[in-house]
């Protein structure tokens, strides 16, 4: 299942970035989810803003796995002219955190001369509107757990000399990676009515079934031996913990999947992170070669397509030639 979500207020935050871009901008933040720090890393955003210095905040720290993020941390701080740190609830100045982290990225600009623009952005649900309400100190953008409830480009002064301007959450048309379309599903970065959270939640069960060995059977309290099985029968075991059961004793899969989605979304399965960098780059080099492959097969039928008219016109004209005089 390819899982795609580009409404159209997204076409608006696009174009809204690039006039952004054109009116100036010194540093771009790029607020990422710490669970998922490659999927949730925009490459459309990538191509927008090349030639920025660029931040990455590895939003939600405190629901990633401490290993995995400070491996994401390493492979960002290595890439030229760029920043990484990571935030949670817990930190009290992050204000502060961020304002540091941009004026080290652009030292030539500051004071009320050269006073600092910085754009942030992200995918939707990142926890980029909590950010800001907490930045602000007041309510200023609204939140929930729906992506896509920004939908308006923001202007916030966080300093005399330093503004933060806010983009609406946007993904991007196409999402090549599977790996990446099913963990930005699991994380609510994509709409409900773009998916089968059923197939979402098996493809998470596998990933934790791989990555975190026990993780599944000591928080749903499974009981027997479901090594072997698969991940259907895993899903089922849990809907059954969690009463998702129905008339007949059948489990209600698609109950059971909300219940396995909301717990790696509220942490209840403990601090997880679904990627490494090694994992992303293989699972981008395979997309490479999968649309390399399927652009080489689209011009060898449209050879085919086109080999077959020609012989057909020699075979019609012939015909024709035959039936002279």
């Amino acid at each position: 299942m390819t899982i795609q979500w580009f409404p159209g207020h997204m076409h608006a935050t696009k174009k809204a970035i690039v006039e952004r871009l054109k009116n100036g901008v010194d540093v771009v933040i790029e607020l990422l989810d710490a669970r998922l720090p490659g999927s949730s890393a925009n490459p459309l955003l990538a191509d927008l803003t090349q030639g920025k210095p660029a931040l990455k905040v590895l939003n939600k720290q405190d629901l990633a796995d401490p290993e995995r993020t400070a491996l994401w941390l390493a492979h960002y701080n290595a890439m030229p002219e760029t920043q990484a740190i990571g935030l949670d609830a817990s930190i009290t100045a992050p204000a502060q955190r961020l304002t540091d982290a941009s004026r080290s990225l652009a030292p030539l600009r500051g004071g009320m001369a050269k006073p600092m623009r910085v754009l942030i952005c992200g995918i939707p649900n990142v926890g980029k509107s909590t950010l800001i309400n907490t930045l602000v100190g007041k309510k200023a953008a609204k939140t929930g757990d729906e992506p896509g409830i920004t939908k308006v480009e923001q202007r916030i002064v966080l300093a005399s000399d330093f503004t933060l301007f806010d983009t609406p959450g946007m993904l991007w048309p196409r999402i090549a990676v599977p790996e990446s379309g099913y963990h930005l599903a699991a994380s609510g970065a994509v709409g409900r009515n773009a998916l089968d959270e059923e197939l979402v939640a098996l493809e998470l069960l596998h990933r934790l079934r791989t990555e975190y060995p026990g993780r599944i059977e000591e928080r749903f309290q499974l009981k027997g031996d479901l090594t072997d099985e698969p991940d259907e029968a895993w899903l089922e075991a849990i809907g059954r913990r969690r009463g998702a059961v129905m008339s007949g004793g059948r489990v209600n899969r698609q109950k059971a999947a909300e219940v396995l989605i909301h717990e790696f979304r509220s942490g209840g399965l403990g601090r997880i992170t679904l990627e490494t960098p090694e994992q992303v780059l293989r699972w981008r080099a395979d997309a490479v070669d999968r649309d390399a492959a399927r652009e080489a097969e689209r011009l060898r039928r449209k050879a085919a397509r086109k080999g077959s008219r020609q012989a057909a016109d020699v075979v019609e004209d012939d015909a024709d030639d035959s039936g002279e005089g």
